[in-house]
């Protein structure tokens, strides 16, 4: 009795110790039948999850561009197209004829730029370039409309390529456009340009500020540059001319006023603190003779001609001659003694080098050229830093006025 009793109880052991694996085995089964099927299912809900999302973002892109009627082209939450047509009928074309002798006859061909409309003292007038009506007559400005109206030159100044033209036309055509100081304008800045390239009216492109500080030659300003202008790389050809460089306020901070011919990306503009500078005057009085003079030539400094002069300085601008009876002259500024073949051009050597004006680094003829456009007058003295024989020394000179261009 007492061993059967015994066998049953090693048997209900036995029994429990079975369904006890039995329940672990059961209890891990379903945990990892779980994680399986948890693996291979959340994927697949999460990538349905993101085709909805998707679906509705669509729906929602779908409903925005339904309510628009065209793209813009948004930058910094500005619509160029919208700066567009605040700005198109402040605009306008400028064209006139230009007289040439034959051996049998006299002929006339017509040539063509842009403008834009300024107030000036309640004075409602047009800028451009002085290049674009420069001996021309008969000119014509025809608004964005296509009404056209005769116009006559009231001033301009050869030195900046600026010139003003007072247009007989109704008050009701004019929209002035407002110049604001182009001293805050950085290399990389957005730029637009609107004009009428190639007789395309109306054109507008749009870059950056490639550099400022630049000078160019134009036949017009005879032997001396034009400078401290902007270089930027919008798209800009013949007809572009005079039209305006606008910031992306709409705002006016140049003239459109050259390009280098056969190159991409090229362009040039006159700053809109020149016009600013020289507006009153030339509206006033027709012309601008204020241009700051030192009565130097010269060459931009290099490694190569620092090793021929044999001197320290690897930058800076070398007086090449002195104009008698200038300023340079009068301070002792002097120029070179020897004429030599430097990278396949003249250059004369041994005269002093400008490397300084009041303690700005100058260091080549752009920047020279430029610092006296934008920050002297005739009549104000200036301390130039310079290298003679390898000595520094400061000179003080009182700056004289540009010649006149008759």
């Amino acid at each position: 009795m007492y061993e059967n009793k015994r066998r049953k109880e090693i048997n209900y052991t036995k029994l429990s110790i079975v369904l006890g694996v039995i329940g672990i085995m059961f209890i891990a089964g379903f945990i990892s039948g779980s994680s399986y099927i948890y693996g291979t299912t959340m994927p697949k809900i999460d990538e349905l999850e993101y085709q909805i999302e998707l679906f509705q973002d669509n729906q929602s892109i779908d409903n925005d561009y339904n309510s628009i009627t065209s793209i813009s082209y948004i930058y910094n939450d500005t619509s160029l197209s919208e700066i567009y047509k605040e700005v198109k009928d402040s605009i306008v074309v400028i064209s006139g004829l230009v007289k040439y002798q034959t051996f049998f006859n006299t002929g006339y061909y017509e040539v063509q730029g842009s403008g834009f409309i300024y107030e000036f003292s309640d004075e409602i007038i047009t800028i451009t370039n002085n290049h674009v009506v420069s001996e021309v007559s008969d000119i014509v400005v025809t608004f964005s409309n296509g009404n056209s109206y005769p116009a006559e030159v009231i001033g301009s100044d050869p030195y900046s390529d600026i010139a003003i033209l007072s247009v007989d036309a109704p008050i009701e055509e004019f929209h002035p456009l407002e110049i604001i100081s182009s001293s805050y304008l950085e290399v990389g800045d957005p730029v637009i340009a609107i004009g009428s390239p190639m007789g395309l009216d109306s054109t507008m492109t749009t870059g950056i500020v490639s550099q400022i500080g630049r000078t160019i030659e134009e036949s017009l300003a005879g032997s001396f540059p034009i400078a401290n202008i902007i270089q930027t790389n919008v798209a800009i050809n013949p007809g572009n001319s005079g039209g305006p460089l606008l910031d992306y306020q709409g705002d006016v901070v140049g003239i459109t006023t050259a390009i280098v011919q056969d190159s991409e990306g090229l362009g040039f503009a006159v700053p809109s603190d020149t016009i600013l500078k020289e507006i009153e005057s030339l509206v006033k009085t027709g012309s601008y003779n204020e241009h700051s003079w030192l009565g130097i030539s010269g060459t931009d400094m290099s490694y190569t001609i620092s090793q021929i002069m044999k001197v320290n300085v690897t930058y800076g601008w070398l007086i090449a001659g002195v104009s008698s009876g200038s300023a340079a002259q009068e301070a002792g500024l002097k120029g070179g003694n020897e004429r030599l073949v430097i990278n396949n051009e003249w250059t004369v050597i041994g005269g002093d080098i400008i490397i300084e004006i009041d303690g700005n680094r100058i260091i080549n003829g752009d920047s020279l050229m430029s610092y006296l456009e934008a920050n002297t007058k005739p009549g104000d003295m200036i301390k130039i830093t310079i290298i003679r024989d390898n000595i520094q020394s400061d000179i003080q000179l009182k700056i004289g006025t540009r010649p006149i261009i008759n």
